[in-house]
């Protein structure tokens, strides 16, 4: 039996690595606007397993996946301008559709790896805003989750490695950039 080659895969990954964008045009003429402020973000994938047992598995269960469903929950530093005191517009958008029925309560979001790695979606979702209140002395928090509306797509990296390359390991074991 040989011993497995431990792996080259040493660094943690930070939490911090995705972005996540709003269209704020049309689903023909996408604008992408940046969703500030995110403090936390949990993108999920759901599968729902039915039983399909038969008298074939000699009394040992098994499941089929029938359905997935994806979703985001995210807290926000709810931002507002120096200035005007305006909130932030995309952010404000997420919160409108929250409070409406129908198309208007869908939002059309990306959410990619910061650092170009292949991990990239886009979808249409509901929305759910839930202020986190607090203390005199918190600042303004929200919780907002994203449940996805039909499928959540793969999409190209927006900031894929400069050159449309892919990441690899060179034979020196660091990260470089391989042209495609």
């Amino acid at each position: 039996m040989s011993t497995p080659t431990p792996p080259v895969e040493t660094e943690t990954a930070l939490a911090r690595r995705y972005r996540l964008e709003l269209n704020t045009g049309t689903d023909a003429t996408p604008v992408w606007s940046l969703v500030p402020g995110i403090q936390e973000f949990a993108p999920k994938v759901e599968p729902t397993q039915q039983k399909s047992t038969t008298y074939d598995d000699e009394g040992w269960a098994d499941s089929t996946v029938t359905e997935l469903a994806w979703s985001i929950e995210t807290k926000l530093a709810h931002r507002c301008h120096p200035t005007t005191g305006a909130f932030n517009a995309a952010q404000e958008k997420i919160r409108l559709a929250s409070e409406t029925f129908g198309a208007a309560s869908r939002v059309h979001v990306r959410y990619y790896d910061r650092e170009g790695r292949d991990e990239a979606y886009e979808g249409h979702a509901l929305v759910t805003w839930e202020p986190d209140g607090g203390a005199a002395d918190d600042l303004d928090t929200v919780k907002v989750t994203l449940t996805g509306k039909g499928p959540r797509k793969k999409i190209a990296s927006p900031v894929a490695p400069a050159g449309g390359g892919t990441f690899a390991l060179a034979a020196d074991k660091t990260l470089t950039e391989v042209a495609a």
